[in-house]
């Protein structure tokens, strides 16, 4: 795949981003952890808050990067956008149609979620500073990549877990890794590993994905990285 930009100008659009946003990356941390403490510890009105927060950090993503700050390097952007509050608006419409219930708990599938969840909020920017991605030109939360990780691990903790929701997040998991291997953004294996397990979980009968989501996890993930060793958000 030929990128329309090069790698300098992609970080150059993290770094815009980053100083023209501040603070709302903690804004943004704090409700992904709002939203996973009320997995944790549902009430009545946990779930549709829990909804309304994905909702949130989708349409942040469709217009506050992809419209403002990607499409002046690639013009798919504005597709990107489109996509992204569509992903926003269902997320909305689940949560106030009583589709989504959110609980993560001592079992398998919570296991998966919780590692999705945690690997977002804490190794991948762990990982980026390991690696050398300095701040502001790295990717933060609130940005594709690792809000998509985020994502799929919250909607895994659903139960049941709508299949259509996890389309959009899953397509671009595979859409930005297939880009991706050139620009150099390591942390982003665990995207390829979020989008396997979601399309497990969306192609295959609910009792069935337990059995499987790791498994394929585990060989989508190796396959990433017998590859050119880059990923990007």
């Amino acid at each position: 795949m030929t990128l329309p930009f090069t790698a300098e100008q992609f970080f150059e659009v993290f770094a815009r981003y980053n100083r023209a946003v501040w603070p709302m990356q903690v804004v943004l941390v704090l409700l992904a952890v709002a939203a996973l403490a009320l997995a944790v510890r549902p009430n009545r009105l946990s779930d549709r808050l829990v909804a309304g927060i994905l909702s949130i950090l989708w349409l942040w993503m469709g217009l506050a990067y992809h419209l403002a700050f990607f499409a002046r390097i690639n013009p798919a952007a504005v597709f990107f956008s489109a996509l992204f509050a569509a992903q926003a608006i269902l997320l909305a419409s689940a949560g106030l149609g009583g589709e989504l219930s959110f609980r993560l708990a001592l079992d398998r599938r919570s296991l998966v979620a919780g590692a999705l969840i945690a690997y977002a909020l804490a190794a991948y920017p762990a990982l980026n500073v390991l690696l050398g991605h300095r701040y502001p030109a790295t990717p933060t939360f609130g940005l594709p990549c690792p809000t998509t990780i985020f994502t799929i691990g919250l909607l895994l903790a659903a139960r049941p877990c709508p299949r259509h929701l996890l389309l959009i997040p899953a397509a671009w998991s595979l859409l930005g890794f297939s880009a991706a291997r050139q620009l150099g953004v390591v942390a982003d294996y665990g995207l390829v590993v979020a989008g396997v397990v979601g399309i497990a979980v969306a192609v295959r009968r609910p009792q069935a994905w337990a059995r499987s989501a790791l498994g394929l996890a585990s060989q989508g993930g190796s396959r990433g990285m017998k590859g050119e060793g880059h990923v990007v958000p």
